[in-house]
C-alpha cells in the first residue's frame, strides 16, 4: 500500500509539503511587517524541514502555494478514471461537494475494470460481493457511492464545507484500485516466474485438472 497522504493543515507539526510532496516536519512563524516588525494579524508561515521552503497561511487557509489538499491518484488507476480523479482533486479546495460527485463518476467508470457493467453502482457492488469481494472493499465502494450520490442530490449528508470527508473519498478510491488492480497484478507477476511443471502440480493439488 502507498504511504497515507497527510494534507497540509494549519498548526500541524508534520504533513505532506505542498512544494516537495514529502511528509516532513513543519515549523511555524508569525509574519511581521518591515521595518516595524509588528506581527500581521491572521498571517503566518509554515517551513518545511525537507525542502526548506515556506507556505503562507491566512487564518487556517493556505494561500501560497496554490495546491490541492487531495492525494494524487495511484499509478495503476485506469486513465479515464484518473481524469475524473484529477478533475475532482483540482476543485476539492473550493467545492468538496462537487469533488465527491466527480469521484462517484470515477468509481462508476472503475467498475468496468473490476469486471462488472458500470451502469448501476449498487447492482455492480452487489455482483462483486457475490464473487467474493472483501468486506473492507465493499464498504469503501459503498462509501464513495452513497456520499457521492448525496453530493448530487439533497440528503442527510451535507458536503458543502466538509473537506475532510471528501479527502477520505480520494483515499478510498486509491485503496480500491490498489487492492483490486495493483495487488493482483503483483501476485500474477511473481506467480508467472514459477516453472510450468510446478504450476501444473499446483493445479493438480487444487483439483483443477
Amino acid at each position: 500500500m502507498t504511504e497515507k497522504y497527510i494534507a497540509p493543515t494549519f498548526g500541524s507539526e508534520a504533513f505532506h509539503c505542498p512544494h516537495c510532496g514529502t511528509y516532513a516536519h513543519q515549523s511555524w512563524y508569525g509574519i511581521k511587517t518591515v521595518p516595524h516588525l509588528k506581527t500581521i494579524e491572521n498571517l503566518s508561515a509554515s517551513f518545511c524541514a525537507r525542502c526548506k521552503r515556506h507556505a503562507i497561511w491566512y487564518g487556517d487557509k493556505m494561500i501560497y502555494p496554490a495546491f490541492s489538499i487531495a492525494p494524487l491518484p495511484v499509478e495503476d488507476m485506469p486513465e479515464d478514471v484518473k481524469e475524473d480523479f484529477i478533475e475532482a482533486r483540482n476543485i476539492v479546495n473550493n467545492s468538496p461537494r462537487a469533488a465527491a460527485a466527480l469521484l462517484r463518476l470515477a468509481l462508476q467508470k472503475l467498475m468496468i475494470y473490476l469486471g462488472v457493467k458500470g451502469r448501476d453502482l449498487n447492482e455492480d457492488i452487489a455482483n462483486l460481493v457475490k464473487k467474493g469481494l472483501p468486506e473492507k472493499i465493499q464498504k469503501a465502494l459503498d462509501a464513495v457511492r452513497v456520499i457521492g450520490n448525496h453530493a448530487v442530490h439533497p440528503g442527510k449528508i451535507d458536503l458543502k464545507d466538509d473537506t475532510q470527508t471528501a479527502i477520505v473519498l480520494f483515499e478510498l478510491l486509491n485503496m480500491i484500485v490498489e487492492v483490486m488492480i495493483t495487488q493482483p497484478q503483483k501476485v500474477d507477476e511473481i506467480y508467472n516466474k514459477i516453472p510450468n511443471s510446478t504450476k501444473e502440480a499446483i493445479k493438480k493439488r487444487n483439483g483443477k485438472i
